[in-house]
């Protein structure tokens, strides 16, 4: 357990170097020359433990160590490597080391697995340069389109495949996933919540994944001069946008049942301190876990975005992602608690008010999720941190789990 500690605590500590803001948290935006050093890294650490390693058209990773079944569907364990800006070196790199040390255990067990194991790296979870998060997983399993995918843009005018032939990917490569080739997917995660913490319970078994939807708000008004033009006369774009942003809260609050809404990225052009806004684009995040709640507030955030439409101001809404709640398969809830039980680890069951490729991947194969503590209950942050100790219990139940899966034998 304690070896086992210590690559967990050396990975952390490498792929938190892979970062342009060092000294104030992990930005490891896709595609960017962080991913770059991360992806390399995480490709060594595949080879090391005996994976055969290949990427796919999105730049998505994968280490696989082949089962003895011929043409056998793989259990898939992993989890994504980008991060926000100036987030922390946790949210999605826990899970793809956990993958990693469930391929390091089968490899010092001599393990053969029947069916193949997979260890995954997915990109661009986060949305945050291209927008729309859950790129990797929508990508494989076929949400996202290749004309949808070729579209993208990041705030510079970027396309992905420009942005993927820079740090030399290839997206010419095949990219979506064939269903029959996936058996399972496990992901651990980091809470990014205070409740196991607070409980002081080591593990989490997801139960459930809140619904969530994503859309980008433009406001189109008239520039002039700051000192010249009557306020009466004003078509001001970023003052609309204050007005219904200040109003979106109250459309969470009256849906109630947990609900949230969220306006977390704002531009405004020309962005002169002496002119009047033209453009303001903002993003809108809706989240709750009945879906009748975020079908409820996307219907008052248009009737409002209606209601501001006119005198010179146009409003357009586009909806950049929209995924339902979703439920994790009983069957491998029922595994990880009884594995979780028999290594004698306290677990509790508990739903996700994140998103996560788990999520995606819900509609497509068997589905199960762990979650680890949050130190404070903090993430997208510098300061969040998990404990070691507590990856390291993941990963045990997540070896058992993957034996079971796999119909491993030692050799």
């Amino acid at each position: 357990m304690n070896s086992l500690i210590t690559r967990i605590e050396g990975h952390i500590d490498t792929l938190s170097k892979f970062t342009a803001t060092p000294g104030k948290g992990t930005t490891r935006l896709t595609y960017s020359k962080e991913d770059r050093l991360a992806r390399d890294y995480i490709k060594e650490k595949m080879k090391e433990y005996g994976l055969q390693v290949r990427e796919d058209g999105f730049g998505n990773i994968f280490g696989k160590l082949e089962g003895t079944l011929e043409d056998a569907p793989s259990v898939l364990i992993g989890s994504h490597f980008d991060s926000v800006p100036n987030g922390g070196s946790y949210d999605g790199p826990a899970g793809v080391i956990a993958g990693l040390e469930v391929a390091a255990l089968f490899a010092e067990n001599q393990l053969t697995p029947k069916y193949p194991l997979e260890v995954i790296a997915l990109i661009e979870e986060e949305g945050a340069r291209f927008s729309g998060g859950l790129m990797g997983s929508r990508g494989i399993t076929g949400l996202l389109s290749e004309e949808d995918f070729k579209n993208l843009r990041d705030k510079d005018g970027i396309s992905p495949e420009e942005a993927m032939v820079k740090i030399g990917l290839d997206p010419s490569l095949p990219k979506k996933r064939d269903f029959q080739t996936i058996k399972a997917f496990l992901e651990l995660h980091i809470e990014q919540g205070p409740i196991l913490e607070e409980k002081n319970i080591p593990l989490g078994v997801v139960e459930a994944i809140v619904g969530l939807t994503q859309f980008e708000i433009t406001v189109e008004g008239q520039a002039g001069h700051a000192g010249t033009t009557p306020m009466e006369r004003r078509s001001d774009a970023l003052v609309t946008a204050a007005k219904m942003i200040a109003q979106f809260p109250t459309l969470a609050i009256e849906e109630g049942d947990g609900t949230v809404m969220t306006t977390g990225q704002l531009h405004v052009y020309p962005n002169g301190a002496n002119v009047i806004p033209k453009t303001t684009v903002f993003t809108v995040d809706i989240r709750s876990s009945k879906e009748e709640h975020i079908q409820t507030v996307i219907r008052k955030m248009k009737d409002l975005i209606e209601s501001y439409n006119g005198d010179g101001i146009h409003i357009s809404a586009r909806q950049q992602l929209y995924m339902r709640p979703k439920t994790m398969n009983q069957d491998i809830l029922t595994l990880l608690k009884q594995t979780s039980s028999a290594l004698d680890l306290p677990y509790c069951s508990i739903n996700s008010g994140a998103g996560h490729d788990a999520m995606v991947l819900s509609d497509f194969t068997e589905v199960g999720m762990l979650f680890i503590p949050s130190k404070d209950g903090l993430s997208h942050c510098p300061e969040e941190w998990s404990d070691s100790r507590h990856l390291a219990n993941a990963v045990q139940v997540f070896y058992e789990t993957a034996k079971k899966l796999t119909e491993a034998e030692e050799k």
